[in-house]
């Protein structure tokens, strides 16, 4: 049996919670989410991997069982978010550690690396991405809230943030929808619910395009640093592309790239895989 424990971090005045498992003297792997999801998202993949990694799953603030903080008193921007993960980090003690990004885990991660590159062991991303080419049609709105930030581009982006898109996001690509559990979206759907969460959500969508700027900054961190990597990627993700992972190589010469016959949330179906994956890949 996996024992998880539930805790909470004091980040600068902050509550960041988050889960942990895993004997604490093992190689450490921090777990970063995405959109619109939380630390439960690894709660199926935490248990293959707890006998022999220290994991680390927090929420991002402003996600999950993190503090929300209102939008008048923290800046619901990429850069601070990392800013706090990062510092996150610090205050629990993790001095070097392993990354398995996903969403916006990703450029939440990567800005932790390329700031801090002597502190990462190895990088798994799980649709997480770094590449123009990774990014699919299903931008498009939020692209166009990006040039234009009217109110009318702005409320055009809520049924992002509506339950039947969780639901599609969550279940598009699968092979067999009914394998996908309600469990995970339904509790999305209820972080979502919250009162002002919804405004959060949308200043993070407009503030996405800061990732984009900072991709050659990532490449060349690859280049440079030549992190350990492996992109296990469901390959009908319909945000974030297959051409995606296959892009680290052109960086990374010797990242390993696994696609998966799912979508965009692939641990939901696919956690005995990703696990597998990496094991193979961190021994």
């Amino acid at each position: 049996m996996t024992s998880i424990a539930y805790r909470s971090a004091d980040v600068d005045g902050l509550s960041i919670f988050y889960r942990e498992a895993g004997p604490a003297d093992a190689p450490t792997l921090l777990l970063l989410h995405g959109f619109p999801s939380a630390s439960h998202m690894f709660r199926d993949l935490i248990p293959h991997l707890a006998g022999r990694f220290h994991l680390v799953a927090p929420d991002l603030p402003g996600f999950g069982q993190s503090d929300m903080p209102p939008r008048e008193d923290f800046d619901y921007t990429f850069e601070h978010i990392a800013g706090v993960i990062d510092r996150f980090t610090e205050v629990i003690g993790l001095e070097r550690f392993a990354l398995y990004v996903f969403d916006y885990g990703a450029p939440t991660g990567f800005r932790i690396a390329t700031k801090h590159p002597e502190r990462i062991t190895a990088i798994i991303s799980q649709n997480g991405n770094a590449y123009e080419e990774g990014l699919s049609e299903g931008w498009n709105p939020i692209r166009a809230y990006w040039r234009d930030r009217s109110q009318a581009n702005r409320d055009a982006l809520r049924d992002f943030l509506s339950p039947d898109t969780t639901r599609w996001q969550y279940t598009h690509g699968t092979a067999d929808p009914t394998a996908v559990s309600p469990d995970g979206m339904t509790l999305d759907d209820a972080y979502l619910a919250r009162p002002r969460a919804d405004e959060i959500q949308l200043d993070l969508f407009g503030d996405y395009h800061t990732n984009i700027a900072l991709y050659p900054a990532f490449q060349e961190y690859f280049r440079q640093h030549q992190p350990p990597f492996l992109a296990v990627w469901g390959r009908n993700d319909p945000y974030f592309l297959p051409a995606g992972a296959e892009a680290f190589k052109r960086d990374l010469p010797d990242a390993v790239v696994r696609l998966l016959d799912t979508g965009h949330f692939a641990l939901e179906t696919h956690a005995e895989e990703i696990a597998t994956a990496i094991d193979e890949f961190l021994a």
